[in-house]
């Protein structure tokens, strides 16, 4: 190898060099970006990505499963799609961008780009400061109810959408199948207490 060659080999290796830290720092970023893996059918993809990361936020995955684990923001974007007239959309998306535009005052960044502790922080925030639910009789809700803001929406279909899910009611939850199997002669001491509705 004559020393021209030995010299491009040496400046083509050192110039890689340079650039893999640069290369790693991206695709970093790539995979830090919320990504969504559906496609929603009311909200905008940056709509959706803001639903995602707030429910991941507020029921993240531990021993169990996640909002995301059981498609918690799939089921929100059904809800605004099918369940909540023009009037009920036309709020809901005015005030996810009161919710992100306050959070961007405040950091500076979007809700989706905060670290976590920042998050969380910001929806101890939203927690004090939003309407809440009046209280309910027999499931009726008691007084007229004032709106709760957006946050306090999506909390509330958040958990609706988690627990009601058919991961959590198996798996997570006490789960006693209706109706039960039938066992017609067992030992009366096999039933023990009685049994409550």
């Amino acid at each position: 190898m004559d020393r021209r060659e030995a010299l491009k080999k040496t400046a083509l290796a050192a110039g890689s060099a340079a650039l893999v830290p640069s290369l790693f720092s991206l695709l970093q970023s790539c995979q830090q970006k919320p990504r969504l893996s559906w496609e929603p059918i009311f909200l905008s993809v940056d709509q959706a990505e803001l639903i995602s990361t707030l429910v991941d936020t507020l029921l993240p995955k531990t021993e169990t499963p996640g909002a995301l684990d059981v498609k918690v923001d799939i089921f929100i974007d059904l809800v605004f799609a099918k369940l909540f007239n023009k009037e009920g959309q036309d709020a809901m998306i005015t005030e996810m961008n009161r919710f992100d535009a306050f959070c961007s005052e405040k950091y500076r960044s979007k809700f989706i780009e905060l670290s976590t502790e920042d998050r969380k922080e910001f929806l101890k925030e939203e927690e004090s400061e939003s309407g809440k639910y009046n209280g309910r009789v027999w499931g009726t809700a008691v007084g007229v109810q004032k709106p709760v803001g957006f946050y306090r929406t999506i909390k509330s279909l958040a958990l609706w959408g988690y627990f009601s899910s058919e991961e959590i009611g198996k798996n997570v939850l006490n789960y006693d199948p209706i109706p039960g199997e039938y066992l017609g002669c067992i030992p009366l001491s096999d039933v023990g207490n009685t049994w409550s509705l």
